[in-house]
């Protein structure tokens, strides 16, 4: 391809909302365009390298025995109420009505559209196993699209769906998919950790992310360098210092006048924080219910763990207001476990508190000597966030963390649809059970962010060569010169016969220009030919790391013959 003939829409500065590396360069260098918040056009250089991405992914999952297919973006208000996720999903999901007032969305999973599309036409064991996968574009209204292609309203994923006929084979499928990302990112060029997650609104009994690793990811991943240990934030959980042990006391009133926070009570009080027993009140819209959870003093409370105990979702979870504490008749700043009539959760640190402060549900009082079991009981479940330095749940290290990207996620779904929406088979013994599924998403527009955000310096986009627009670029400093346009063309010429994807940058554009575009566009290898051309002698350059290396007319080509056919 010529340079003259491309559209290369490159700019000296991005726009402010650009604030993350990987959205600054990808609008600079003419990656893609904003349409509105969070909805872009890629643009031909874009596309291409977005294409190259999809294809390591459909190798690699055709190489495991998955077969792709692509449904509609378009789905039915019918079966989101069949899975009972219409209501539960939230306003994320894009909703319409069509001209005869039937309710549809605008997919940003599916769930709901691979399994009725399975039980349609599956109906015997001899089918199974299945793993049917798209790569296509999802939708989801998100409150506030940032970050370009990390969070956006519009975006592409490749979604897969395994179908078998009990755990034990669903856990083989899984395990390969596991197997089958990790070659994937491992292609892509990118350093990634593995760890344990949060099933959120997919559900399911187990999950895991594939985390890029990134200062700018929204996910914090806490893991143990001892024992392998590894989770996101959302589902990390860690062993917490427990206090000298002493003998239990009786439970006793005292009051605490306007010492309503945990750190004014412990002070008040002078007990350590992580003596206090806190004390917090949410509500679920969907179930209209209120509950009480309990950490210690010195923990900041898990959300995500609030939402799974009330089996509900983001979007309806919250914290309940003053006015609500309120009405239900409990004083603000004094509320505790004992004598609650609300449903109680307590994080198991809570359960190993011995002569705990909690609140007295009474106005300027606290009970001290509070132990749970004899003064409290309640649902035990991880309900802390962890932290760095925490102490690992497996082996009691010290846990590190870090921030990531989360670029691919695997559910065991167990029969959480199938169920439901009675996706189901006729076993050898000709009885009807449900099939066992997984489900298996990368975000492919969110990897291409990834990449770029490993993969740059402050010139602009290194790509790894596999998923570059174009792996080559040869650029004549003076077209109109005679000897370097010819040895130009015969280097396009001879290397198109390995390679058809080469630019010749044949622009009537000073050097700077030219070298400036491809560095910032990211091509990973050029081939700059200059004053030497007169001698068959070029500039040979890779664009990470920026090495250069001048090398006859014979040397580049028997080095780019082997670069080019490894790719």
């Amino acid at each position: 391809m010529k340079a003259s003939k491309m559209l290369i829409p490159t700019l000296k500065e991005a726009p402010a909302e650009a604030i993350i590396d990987s959205h600054i360069y990808m609008l600079r260098a003419g990656l893609m365009k904003k349409l509105v918040a969070g909805v872009y056009t890629y643009l031909p250089m874009g596309l291409k390298s977005l294409q190259k991405i999809e294809n390591i992914i459909r190798e690699e999952m055709d190489k495991a025995g998955a077969q792709e297919i692509l449904s509609s973006a378009i789905q039915p208000k019918e079966l989101w109420e069949e899975s009972g996720r219409w209501k539960k999903y939230g306003p994320e999901l894009f909703r319409f009505k069509d001209r005869h007032d039937r309710d549809f969305c605008l997919g940003p999973t599916h769930e709901e559209i691979f399994t009725d599309l399975v039980r349609s036409m599956v109906k015997s064991y001899k089918s199974l196993p299945l793993n049917i996968y798209q790569i296509q574009t999802k939708y989801r209204d998100e409150m506030r699209p940032r970050f370009g292609l990390m969070r956006g309203r519009e975006f592409v994923m490749k979604d897969a769906y395994s179908f078998d006929v009990d755990e034990k084979a669903s856990n083989k499928s899984y395990m390969e998919m596991y197997r089958t990302y990790d070659r994937i990112f491992t292609r892509l060029g990118l350093k990634f950790k593995v760890v344990l997650a949060d099933t959120g609104a997919i559900g399911g009994s187990t999950s895991h992310q594939f985390m890029a690793l990134s200062e700018v990811g929204e996910s914090n991943i806490i893991y143990c360098d001892n024992c392998g240990y590894a989770a996101d934030e959302e589902k990390a959980t860690s062993l917490l210092v427990d206090n000298e042990k002493e003998t239990t006391k009786e439970l006793a009133l005292v009051s605490t006048p306007n010492q309503k926070a945990c750190e004014e009570v412990a002070s008040f009080l002078n007990v350590p924080l992580s003596k206090m027993i806190k004390s917090m009140i949410y509500f679920d819209e969907a179930s209209k219910k209120y509950a009480l959870f309990l950490v210690r003093g010195d923990s900041e409370i898990n959300f995500i763990q609030v939402v799974n105990a009330f089996k509900s979702s983001e979007a309806f979870v919250r914290l309940a207001s003053e006015e609500e504490i309120t009405s239900l008749h409990l004083p603000l700043g004094f509320i505790g476990p004992k004598d609650c009539n609300l449903d109680v959760f307590i994080d198991p640190a809570v359960t190993k508190i011995q002569n705990g402060v909690m609140g007295a549900n009474k106005k300027d009082y606290h009970y001290i000597n509070a132990n749970y079991e004899r003064d409290f009981k309640g649902t035990i479940m991880n309900l802390h966030i962890a932290h760095e330095g925490d102490f690992c749940p497996e082996c009691g290290a010290p846990l590190h963390s870090e921030r990531g990207i989360e670029v691919g996620q695997l559910f065991k779904l167990g029969t959480k649809y199938s169920e439901p929406m009675n996706c189901s088979y006729l076993n050898q013994d000709g009885k009807l059970v449900p099939m066992y599924m997984g489900c298996y998403g990368i975000g492919v527009t969110r990897t291409f962010a990834a990449i770029i955000e490993q993969h740059h310096d402050e010139n602009g986009i290194c790509f790894p060569i596999e998923v570059a627009p174009y792996p080559l670029v040869i650029i004549a400093i003076n077209y109109d010169d005679n000897v370097q346009k010819t040895l130009a063309d015969k280097l396009y010429e001879e290397l198109s016969k390995f390679n058809s994807e080469i630019i010749l940058d044949d622009r009537d554009l000073k050097a700077g220009f030219k070298f400036k575009d491809w560095d910032l566009i990211g091509i990973p290898l050029q081939i700059i030919v200059g004053r030497k051309a007169s001698e068959n002698i070029v500039e040979f350059k890779i664009r990470e790391g920026n090495i250069k290396v001048e090398l006859s007319y014979e040397e580049v080509m028997q080095k780019m013959e082997e670069l080019l056919k490894a790719k």
